[in-house]
């Protein structure tokens, strides 16, 4: 995964101009004019008409792709504090990751959705309902995870940490898949793989053999120095960024910096030496 990651961050830093920017505010007036117009629409046809659905999209209906995502998953009030909520967890990670990386991540999740949507119309051969609530419970999930001490007010009254949200959102989660039956219990799961696959580091780590776990506990960080130092000995560069792959020789005007909080010894350039996932291990 970190691999995975790293070619990301080289393609978003090789290709700055890529990305849709605001993307998040741009999909949450999508939902607000959506949820406008079906409070006056009673029948249902404008929601039917943008639902995903694999035999009308191999028909030519191919804006349903896309139109899925954008179908509010609340048609109350209550909806008016999703979609702020929504903006908010949105726009942060965008300014943490950059328009490239979090425009990428919004529509992994829609492709994988998808994919599972067509999986199971092929080997159902009826539609299965599809929808983007847990799209954007993987945005929360990348929100916590980055953010967990972020304070917020729960029921706008009670000051909570977004990694207890997390965890109650979690639970909420795991009881879903439980209670749904199968083919559709595996939604859940499908449309938060992007989670896993740009935060998931913690769970490999925390899955990883004990000794693994353990070594990464008690690293000796001058130990890694020299392990560093003799590595880049032969190397034609002193300092090259764990994130962007941007070395001294290339770049020696660029600041290198090591971080604390990562297991090992690890250097990244000052454009990610505040952003970058910590390496565990």
């Amino acid at each position: 995964m970190k691999s995975l990651m790293n070619k990301i961050d080289i393609f978003c830093y090789r290709h700055p101009r890529f990305g849709i920017r605001n993307l998040m505010l741009y999909i949450v007036i999508a939902n607000v004019v959506i949820w406008l117009f079906s409070m006056m629409d009673t029948s249902g046809l404008l929601v039917q008409a943008l639902a995903f659905s694999p035999a009308m999209i191999m028909k030519g209906q191919v804006w349903r792709l896309v139109t899925f995502a954008l179908i509010p998953t609340d048609f109350s009030f209550l909806a008016l504090i999703m979609f702020y909520f929504y903006y908010f967890i949105g726009n942060t990670l965008e300014t943490q990751w950059g328009p490239g990386k979090f425009t990428i991540y919004f529509f992994t999740g829609i492709l994988l959705t998808v994919v599972y949507g067509f999986i199971v119309y092929f080997a159902a051969g009826t539609d299965v309902s599809v929808y983007a609530d847990y799209i954007y419970l993987s945005m929360f999930f990348s929100f916590a995870t980055l953010f967990p001490d972020t304070v917020v007010l729960f029921m706008f009254i009670i000051p909570m940490k977004m990694k207890w949200l997390a965890y109650i959102d979690a639970a909420y989660f795991l009881l879903k898949v439980f209670q749904m039956p199968f083919p559709q219990d595996l939604l859940p799961v499908v449309a938060v793989l992007n989670y896993l696959i740009f935060c998931g580091d913690w769970l490999f780590s925390l899955l990883g053999p004990s000794h693994v776990r353990q070594r990464a506990k008690t690293v000796s960080y001058k130990r890694e120095a020299r392990k560093i130092n003799r590595e880049q000995k032969n190397a034609p560069y002193t300092r090259k960024c764990a994130v962007c792959g941007r070395t001294d020789a290339d770049y020696p005007n660029l600041e290198f910096r090591y971080c604390s909080q990562c297991a090992g010894y690890h250097c990244f350039c000052q454009d990610h030496i505040n952003n970058h996932v910590h390496f565990k291990e």
